[in-house]
């Protein structure tokens, strides 16, 4: 395989994982150690409402093992507006905040999208062109999560690819299944887990996921994330498809 396939789940702090995933009396402040030795990535979701300081950012990354890699889900408020060419201050207050720190632990950007913005070219390519290549000497990647079916057409997929920028696979009845490859790597967030299956998945369509995630591989680095859907059941998830792809 070209690429790294990388599995895992959305945060690490989530109350009904007690006791389930993580070990009854485990404190909380070693979650993400205990929860970074059984998966290879970790979505970090609270970016998505705050930001935090660059100690917390160092923090993560010495707590989490060699090979291990957060992708980052990016602010609401550089997403969330009508203008997308009026993001650029957020933008930058964002990337600023330290995710530097992260180092070698720092893999992709997601920019969610409200499931109301429609795909309009002209607000999309300014929004690319906003997006900082580098922090700290490290190169970023980025990744689109749009949730509005007009984005299912071949103009957004050029764009896509014009600006080396990956559009997020979403595994989920209500948000349109893009699998347009346009950039060196493959996202994707699969929320259809069921809370009556120990794995969320079923053992069969966890086979199936495997064949997939390799298929991606061959085509550079794999980023996959149970994400929604019985959260309860995302660790066992992604434990489960890690252990086919060993």
């Amino acid at each position: 395989m070209k690429g790294k396939i990388h599995i895992g789940i959305g945060g690490w702090t989530y109350e009904p994982w007690r006791g389930a995933f993580y070990p009854k009396g485990l404190p909380r402040k070693r979650e993400l150690e205990f929860a970074s030795r059984r998966l290879t990535s970790i979505e970090i979701n609270g970016t998505y409402y705050s930001t935090f300081k660059p100690a917390s950012w160092a923090k993560w990354r010495e707590e989490t093992p060699d090979g291990f890699v957060f992708s980052v889900k990016a602010s609401r408020y550089c997403t969330n507006r009508k203008a997308l060419s009026a993001a650029g201050e957020s933008i930058v207050r964002f990337i600023g905040q330290g995710m530097g720190a992260l180092r070698d632990r720092l893999g992709p950007i997601n920019w969610q999208f409200m499931a109301s913005k429609k795909f309009d070219l002209d607000d999309f390519e300014s929004f690319l062109k906003l997006l900082p290549r580098e922090v700290d000497g490290l190169s970023l990647r980025h990744a689109l999560e749009v949730r509005n079916p007009s984005f299912k057409n071949e103009r957004f997929y050029d764009l896509a690819r014009r600006h080396d920028v990956a559009i997020v696979f979403a595994d989920d009845d209500d948000l349109p299944a893009i699998d347009a490859p346009a950039a060196g790597f493959t996202y994707a967030r699969l929320m259809r887990s069921k809370e009556g299956i120990e794995t969320g998945y079923t053992a069969r369509d966890l086979d199936r996921w495997a064949r997939r995630a390799r298929a991606w591989a061959e085509r550079g680095d794999v980023f996959v994330y149970f994400i929604s859907g019985a959260k309860l059941r995302a660790p066992a998830a992604a434990a489960a498809l890690i252990a086919r792809l060993k």
